[in-house]
């Protein structure tokens, strides 16, 4: 279970740090609860006087706190030399501060809580009995160093309930995706990993802001809008056929399809009583596609240097009358990336779910009909041409069996298949390989993956077809809303996960 720290040591501390308002207190008492970890604030290690210069309105200074950290300081020490985990939350605002209540101490991470003006503003408003003045907050913005790569920080947003912003912080230091992840015990101790950091760029591109990760010769690209996954690399090869920073997104490349893949045929469904009509978002076949959060803004909860969280809220609509939160969490590992996509339903009503997504994969080959696929799945679903399906067949004696690895060749598909043959760990892989059979990706299914559709880009602008194969990990096959086939119905509180990813070979 042990990653440790990014010093390579066990981890066995949490400073959990931000200005006045961020919810330093309420978030780090909530995670030393889920961690069955001591808590003390820092604010403990106050003197009288310095408290009293602080309710008068006066900001301590760089002698006035320097006996406060050297306090800090010395009870980390004694946690540590006595065994004790423990999360400590301090201002910290300066890095000389947190230098000296981090350095040479390997075991301790740096959680960092971040916030706008205006949200820490209104949050001081609001607060009262407590002995730091709501203006004082400006003092504190003046001279706050946000922490840098080299400190290794976990950042967490705090436009999230502390239920939340604690959800995320335990997922980035377990290695886990969810919200609500299962906590750690005492005699489990977190996995931290972190690598150099690139922020979210704020620019014009019409795909919203964008984090990469990086871990070791893999790098990713991840949007704002949608969530979507941009890029995936290794050594600087691209696995993904992806789209450029300048570009809208087309073909539905890397998005997530939430709350349904696929289509619903004429739009139309019925669920608990109701008849429903969804937009028709494919209007030359008549159908709804690909869900309602392609194009969406989803907003950083969490995020390290080989990981992000983003989330969003589906609200309800017409066609959708739902409420879910979303969350997907994508996270540089050091076999390839893995995603995980949550939903849980907040309203209090059960809702009809499916999830999926659309990454395109590429060995390098100008077009997919030289590279040869691997599909594990004994069962294919027959489509009309709308793309909705007539029922499910055996892939035996038929083009589409891909069981045995095969070069593609001129073969079209927009082919849902199921019957995944899964390995002891649950898991189904569909391989790409370069025809020399030196490289290739192979892209697993997880839990929640019950269809994977698989697309050779035919139907796309010209120099865009056949240039990638759409590899789709789905939760339920098309049409699940009409047919039931497969369908999650999430009741109130309830939450489903769809986990894929890939793993890249031969690249080193």
């Amino acid at each position: 279970m042990v990653d440790g720290t990014a010093a390579g040591e066990p981890l066995r501390m949490v400073l959990v740090v931000g200005v006045a308002g961020s919810g330093k207190s309420t978030v780090g008492r909530l995670l030393a609860e889920r961690l069955s970890w001591e808590y003390r604030d820092a604010d403990e290690f106050h003197s009288e006087a310095g408290r009293a210069r602080m309710a008068a309105g006066h900001p301590l200074t760089d002698s006035d706190r320097g006996p406060w950290l050297a306090a800090i300081a010395e009870w980390m020490d004694q946690a540590i030399a006595a065994g004790r985990r423990a999360v400590v939350t301090c201002s910290a605002l300066k890095r000389a501060y947190r230098d000296k209540l981090l350095a040479g101490r390997p075991g301790v991470l740096l959680v960092y809580l971040h916030g706008s003006r205006e949200l820490l503003e209104s949050r001081l408003a609001g607060r009262s009995g407590h002995f730091f003045p709501a203006d004082l907050l400006d003092s504190q913005l003046a001279v706050l160093q946000e922490p840098e790569p080299d400190e290794h920080p976990l950042t967490v947003e705090i436009d999230q309930s502390p239920e939340a912003a604690v959800a995320a912080v335990l997922s980035l230091m377990r290695g886990e995706a969810a919200p609500g992840a299962a906590t750690a015990g005492r005699d489990e101790e977190p996995a931290v990993r972190a690598v150099a950091r690139d922020g979210p760029a704020a620019s014009s591109s019409p795909t919203g802001a964008s984090w990469r990760l990086v871990r070791g010769d893999q790098s990713a690209v991840v949007v704002e809008l949608g969530g979507a996954l941009r890029e995936y690399a290794v050594h600087g090869r691209p696995l993904l056929d992806g789209f450029s920073a300048a570009s809208a997104v087309t073909g539905g490349r890397g998005q997530l399809l939430v709350p349904w893949p696929n289509r619903v045929g004429g739009g139309h469904y019925r669920f608990g009583g109701r008849s429903l009509q969804l937009p028709l978002t494919e209007v030359e076949k008549g159908n709804a596609i690909h869900g309602l959060l392609r194009w969406a803004l989803w907003r950083p909860l969490a995020r390290t240097d080989d990981s992000v969280v983003l989330g969003t809220t589906l609200c309800p609509q017409p066609g959708y009358p739902f409420l879910l939160d979303v969350r997907v969490t994508y996270r540089l590992e050091p076999d390839g990336l893995t995603t995980a996509v949550h939903a849980t339903n907040t309203g209090t009503e059960p809702a009809p779910y499916g999830v999926g997504q659309h990454p395109y994969l590429t060995v390098g080959t100008e077009l997919v009909d030289s590279a040869v696929l691997t599909v594990p799945a004994r069962y294919l679903l027959r489509a009309d041409d709308r793309g909705l399906p007539l029922g499910r067949e055996s892939v035996d004696g038929t083009p589409y069996d891909f069981r045995a690895a095969r070069p593609l060749g001129d073969l079209r598909l927009d082919t849902a298949f199921t019957g995944l043959d899964r390995t002891a760990d649950g898991r189904a892989t569909v391989r790409l390989e370069h025809p020399s059979g030196h490289h290739g990706v192979d892209l697993w299914l997880g839990e929640g993956t019950r269809y994977v559709q698989v697309y050779t880009g035919d139907t796309l602008a010209g120099s865009e077809r056949r240039r990638g194969l759409a590899v789709e990990p789905m939760s339920c096959p098309p049409d699940a809303f009409r047919n039931g086939t497969d369908l999650t119905v999430l009741e109130p509180g309830a939450t489903h996960v769809l986990r894929w990813g890939l793993n890249p070979w031969g690249y080193a």
